[in-house]
């Protein structure tokens, strides 16, 4: 019995310093810089937006719940431990979003390329929002530092091919090739 739990601790300190290590791989994707960050929204219990929400209404929409609050603050508490260099931090214009990045980073623009698609009359917006997200990638000068794109699970699926949790990080180059993936929960 004593080596079955011997056995047991040390398999469970190898899981331990084998995560440790792969999200320090993963943190050094972004620490070299010149790359494109997706983050999808922290928590927001519920799927979807409840019908006939407004965009500029919060209160009519699907937001950060307090696990999602906390998520977000750590997710900028990650950043600045790792010294991950930001050039900027966008936003969809969903309450969700602008409120993962305001208690992340403190500062973000809007932009509108990043907005969901997930339902009508949003999904009408895809191809377009789609082509102006790349345009504007394929323009961008990271000179060193990093994009922040805080979005929505369909927005990163349909640019990087990749399904994404709530509040995981996509790092990708500027082609939309997948780096790595970080798991904030």
């Amino acid at each position: 019995m004593k080596n079955q739990i011997i056995s047991l601790i040390v398999i469970i300190l190898l899981l331990i310093s084998f995560n440790s290590h792969s999200s320090e791989h993963s943190w050094k994707q972004a620490k070299d810089g010149d790359k494109v960050i997706f983050i999808r929204h922290a928590l927001a219990p519920g799927r979807g937006d409840p019908k006939g929400f407004n965009i500029k209404d919060c209160k009519t929409q699907r937001n950060l719940d307090e696990i999602g609050i906390n998520q977000s603050k750590k997710i900028g508490k990650l950043f600045k431990e790792k010294k991950i260099k930001i050039d900027q931090v966008l936003s969809s214009q969903w309450c969700r979003c602008k409120d993962t990045a305001k208690y992340a980073f403190g500062n973000f623009k809007e932009f509108a390329a990043l907005n969901s698609t997930f339902s009508p009359p949003f999904d009408k917006n895809e191809k377009k929002q789609i082509e102006d997200l790349k345009n504007f990638i394929k323009q961008w000068k990271g000179k060193g530092k990093n994009l922040v794109l805080v979005t929505h699970y369909v927005v990163i699926l349909a640019m990087t091919g990749e399904t994404s949790s709530s509040g995981e990080l996509i790092i990708t180059d500027k082609n939309f090739k997948v780096l790595s993936t970080i798991n904030t929960f």
